[in-house]
């Protein structure tokens, strides 16, 4: 069979437009046995822009019907090779990101999915707001809140709207507005396959309103707690206590629960700077530049034994005018000959 590496460009195509069929026919199930086997044929031939291109499709096929355990296998047990194409590497560090959201490592999943968006192409625009919408929710459930300017950018406004709505819920600790913006955007939700990640959100509302609360309260009874937070249950006051517990056992707020009087009595909030957090968040922005620094560096693709090739040009350059004026003379006495 034909193996020139002119033609795995054109094969990798073909892979994309193939599996591209299937998946608007809804069918991607059936030509998964037929990705693998492509894959193994790409790595014996050392095609390596067709793995890249095959392992791609084979996490989407796997991802589309929410096979992640199976991707993970599949991408942890493939041979990582340099990548030859900048929307390969941007496709896969997104269906990583998806991967390790929903194995809960939040971290490494934002660092890939940030890193996807940053290295995708400007016109890439779909792409970008599929990025920005699984950042938003990995951020939310690390606890942190992403920009207003992150929902704001130009063509990706009315996309991000719900995730916006969403993200002001959070950012205010309020329960109910939360629940408003998952009823009304649960047709979104469902259709970016971030409902379940949405409800996992719940409890970091809470933490928020909670948090909320005991900064503004030096002490407060958990009834009013339970109003505060809108837990409307039966056992909202028992619902609150055990919140507020796990809350101070977990570091979350500062303060203590006085079971025989019902309330929570928040402590005096002290110096920030006379904790870790500064050295935390200043070890966290170095170790983003640094990271940035590293990438910068793989980046640069330099010619093999360059520095070899200059050293060793004077002979080579000298035998080969030798060779190439003994073949000249050599023409020369056949074309005399001949005429």
């Amino acid at each position: 069979m034909l193996n020139r590496r002119s033609v795995d460009v054109i094969a990798s195509r073909i892979f994309f437009y193939y599996s591209l069929a299937y998946e608007k026919t809804d069918s991607l199930v059936e030509i998964r046995s037929t990705l693998l086997a492509l894959h193994r044929t790409a790595t014996l031939r050392r095609d390596e822009l067709g793995q890249e291109t095959l392992l791609n499709l084979l996490l989407r096929n796997y991802l589309h019907y929410n096979l992640y355990d199976q991707a993970e296998k599949l991408r942890s047990k493939t041979q990582q090779l340099d990548t030859h194409s900048n929307q390969q590497l941007c496709r896969y560090l997104f269906y990583l990101g998806k991967i390790r959201t929903i194995q809960l490592e939040y971290t490494d999943a934002k660092d890939s999915l940030l890193q996807a968006a940053r290295k995708a192409p400007a016109k890439a625009r779909g792409f970008h707001i599929q990025c920005s919408k699984w950042a938003a929710i990995v951020r939310l459930l690390l606890g942190e809140i992403p920009e207003r300017t992150t929902f704001m950018q130009p063509g990706m406004k009315k996309a991000l709207k719900p995730y916006f709505e969403l993200t002001n819920a959070v950012r205010i600790g309020d329960l109910s507005l939360f629940h408003m913006a998952a009823e009304k955007h649960s047709s979104v939700f469902h259709a970016d396959r971030t409902h379940n990640l949405i409800v996992r959100l719940r409890h970091n509302v809470i933490r928020t309103g909670l948090r909320n609360i005991s900064i503004s309260y030096s002490r407060i009874s958990l009834a009013d707690i339970a109003a505060k937070l809108r837990l409307n249950s039966d056992t909202a006051v028992a619902d609150a206590e055990s919140i507020v517990a796990k809350a101070v056992r977990d570091g979350g707020i500062e303060a203590s629960i006085d079971h025989a009087n019902g309330w929570m009595q928040s402590r005096e909030t002290g110096d920030i700077y006379s904790s870790n957090e500064p050295q935390l968040a200043f070890h966290s922005r170095i170790a983003f530049c640094l990271n940035t620094h590293n990438e910068a560096v793989r980046a640069l693709r330099f010619p093999p034994n360059a520095h070899k090739e200059e050293l060793e040009s004077a002979e080579k350059r000298r035998e080969r005018q030798q060779q190439e004026q003994e073949l000249a003379k050599h023409i020369a006495e056949e074309d005399e000959g001949d005429f």
